[in-house]
């Protein structure tokens, strides 16, 4: 089965209702063997593409994912991005605004870590917790002390106007986006939270609020549909992967993430004259 990234791609426009979005999909591979080797060319494959990212120079790339919790966004980072350069990407996760961050508008954290030309940008939760856990939770915009009433629906067509005119400034300016959506359904969140608490070495990763939040998996899913289908856009698209497999969200992570580099118009540096020149006497004196 090939993967085609198009099948994941929220289409500028549409209205999304994630009931209909697959959670899980018939598996890329065959077996754990064909996983791992589908998983290492993709892997080898982006490294040269990074590669050729930096070298060139022009464009950046923001992989941003977000998704309710234990749907692997931190395995998906570690495994898709495992054959990076270090020195050309870099990964931020975004936990609750300090209050340093709170004294700033709610774009400001996260602008300050955009990737530079020449390299890849991860972010693990992002700006987008702002249209999500906030409209869960509006309590949460009092310590923001915004000027709007956090109940107005107008702050969330103001945020959604924010975020699009950023990501359309990036676009402008050579940076890729490429907005990753982990679609889990809620009884594989309840299997794998039951796992972690089985493994002694994964009991860190759970606490009586990841439960608490599961009582509000419907507002949750509201808040993602909206937030889709207001800023999927062509120029920075949203993809819902299904995520109730793991390995399969991975493969089609990578493919994402391949599609978009691919179609980046990249060349290494052309040798000039000078340059050339300059090497055959460096060649001379290393053959001495």
């Amino acid at each position: 089965m090939k993967i085609d990234s198009k099948h994941y791609r929220v289409r500028e426009g549409d209205e999304v209702n994630l009931r209909k979005w697959p959670t899980s999909v018939k598996p890329v591979y065959k077996s754990k063997e064909q996983y791992q080797e589908l998983l290492k060319k993709h892997v080898a494959r982006l490294s040269s593409l990074q590669q050729l990212l930096y070298a060139s120079d022009r464009h950046a790339v923001l992989l941003i994912f977000q998704a309710m919790d234990a749907a692997g966004k931190d395995g998906a980072i570690k495994h898709v991005m495992s054959g990076v350069n270090p020195q050309g990407c870099q990964v931020f996760s975004f936990k609750h605004p300090g209050p340093t961050e709170l004294q700033h508008d709610f774009l400001w954290r996260t602008t300050r870590d955009l990737p530079e030309r020449g390299k890849i940008g991860i972010f693990n939760r992002s700006y987008y917790e702002e249209v999500l856990i906030t409209r869960v939770h509006p309590g949460i915009l009092k310590s923001e002390r915004i000027p709007d009433d956090p109940h107005d629906k107008k702050l969330w067509h103001d945020r959604y106007r924010s975020i699009t005119n950023l990501e359309r400034h990036l676009h402008v300016n050579g940076t890729r986006i490429v907005k990753i959506f982990l679609h889990l359904s809620k009884e594989e969140q309840r299997k794998r939270f039951l796992a972690r608490i089985d493994d002694p070495d994964k009991n860190w990763k759970f606490s009586l609020s990841d439960i608490h939040e599961r009582k509000y998996w419907e507002q949750y899913m509201e808040a993602y549909e909206a937030c889709l289908n207001a800023t999927s856009t062509h120029h920075a698209p949203w993809y819902v992967v299904p995520a109730d497999d793991k390995e399969n969200a991975r493969l089609i992570v990578s493919h994402i993430v391949l599609d978009t580099l691919g179609e980046l118009k990249m060349a290494y540096p052309k040798t000039t004259p000078k340059h050339r020149q300059e090497l055959e006497s460096i060649r001379e004196q290393l053959m001495k």
